[in-house]
């Protein structure tokens, strides 16, 4: 067979085979029957890609469309954290491909925040002594009389039988002991006989002050074992039967005195007693949950504060646009500014909290790491303020001096702004316990 006979078979051949596999990859639209090109029909515009796949597969595109968790968040959150108004400017530019789009970014940030802030509560929830649940309380003074009672054994195994009459070291065990002993018979007593309520509020300030001093390994200061002294002689003067003045001028007027004059004058009575109703049952709540373990009533608050924050993202947008109604920026531009600044804010916040986690792990074994990592912490603190002043300044293209103007005023109506959310959260908060 001739050279070019071959050649052209084969030629033929490559392209018969390669129109098989192109018919063979055709796809058509499962909606119209339609060819496909592309990942869209062109005749009826249904996506090409079916829905239904594997569960993580389903999962791990959800996660992929709301984190974006690729090299672009690499690119994203150096920038944000160290280069002020970088990203915001880039994307005001239109250079958005590279990086995580502003509201992403944020809804990211917050979750992340706001997870880790509530491990953080109950880590610090826990490392707290609960003085007002008489229960844990009850139990930590029998631990601590144990570990007395304990250091009282090896100090008169360790004493010469002679020295143990003589030992003022004994003698402040004992005291501390028995002290302890009597803290105990009064936490134990039935809250509603006699002076018992006020003689168990006094006991619980007196713990909290012996303990907190006992687990930081320290002596007392001089101001502290006056406040010790004074709580002393006013639980001894209840015990006796005294009456002893309260902090509050106005605790001789009933309560329900109080609750019962709350009123606003621009509603009607009917509205004024549901108004009084709700405001009562909050006290309640409010009492119960400081009078018990407040780690629930903060858990619920902490909640409440992403919901509220994300509402109060637009309500900042609406101050810089008024502050900034000169520059001629769309609304949309200040509501990127204001989940740019947010973000940063959170992921600030949450790099000092692990930083503080790691120095209280640290802080014993290490002393030295501690100190770095608390000069870190520093900086970041300062680094906060310093942030978000350049971010306006950058963004908005004015000089030093007006710029820090505005900056005082944005900060402080945002601070009221803050206080309102954070008491939103609060009675938010205790509604739902």
């Amino acid at each position: 067979m001739p050279k070019t006979d071959l050649v052209n078979k084969a030629t033929s051949g490559d392209i018969s085979s390669l129109v098989d596999s192109e018919q063979s990859l055709t796809r058509e639209c499962e909606n119209c029957h339609q060819p496909l090109v592309g990942p869209y029909c062109g005749q009826c515009g249904q996506a090409a890609e079916s829905s239904l796949k594997y569960f993580w597969l389903v999962i791990l595109h959800l996660l992929d469309d709301i984190f974006s968790f690729d090299s672009r968040a690499s690119r994203t959150l150096w920038p944000l954290l160290m280069r002020p108004a970088f990203l915001t400017r880039e994307y005001f530019a239109g250079k958005r491909v590279h990086y995580v789009p502003p509201l992403r970014l944020y809804l990211f940030i917050s979750i992340v925040f706001f997870l880790t802030l509530k491990f953080f509560a109950d880590s610090d929830n826990n490392k707290i002594i609960n003085v007002n649940d008489n229960k844990s309380l009850i139990t930590q003074v029998e631990k601590h009389i144990k570990v007395l009672e304990d250091e009282e054994l090896l100090l008169i195994k360790d004493t010469p039988t002679e020295a143990i009459p003589a030992s003022d070291e004994l003698s402040i065990l004992k005291s501390d002991i028995n002290r302890f002993n009597n803290y105990l018979v009064d936490l134990k007593g039935d809250i509603n006989q006699g002076s018992n309520k006020k003689v168990m509020k006094i006991t619980r300030e007196l713990i909290a002050l012996e303990l907190e001093k006992s687990a930081d390994e320290e002596s007392l200061s001089i101001e502290e074992q006056e406040k010790i002294d004074q709580l002393l002689n006013k639980l001894a003067q209840v015990k006796s039967g005294k009456e002893v003045d309260n902090d509050n001028s106005d605790n001789n007027i009933d309560i329900d005195d109080k609750k019962s004059s709350i009123s606003l004058g621009f509603l009607s009575d009917e509205d004024n007693k549901k108004f009084r109703t709700f405001t009562e049952q909050l006290v309640k709540k409010a009492e119960k949950a400081f009078d018990s373990d407040t780690g629930p009533l903060v858990q619920q608050v902490i909640s409440k504060l992403p919901q509220l924050m994300f509402i109060l993202l637009p309500l900042f947008a609406v101050l810089l646009k008024l502050m900034f109604i000169f520059s001629k920026r769309l609304y949309m531009e200040h509501l990127t500014v204001a989940l740019h600044s947010h973000s940063f804010i959170f992921l600030n916040v949450l790099l000092i909290e692990v930083l503080d986690l790691l120095v209280s792990y640290a802080e014993k074994p290490f002393p030295m790491l501690a100190g770095i990592i608390k000069f870190f912490m520093v900086a970041l603190i300062i680094w906060l303020p310093i942030y978000l002043f350049l971010m306006q300044k950058r963004v908005y293209n004015q000089g030093y001096f007006f710029t820090l103007v505005k900056f005082s005023v944005i900060g402080i109506i945002y601070f009221f702004m803050m206080l309102a959310t954070g008491l939103i959260a609060f009675v938010w908060g205790l509604t739902a316990i």
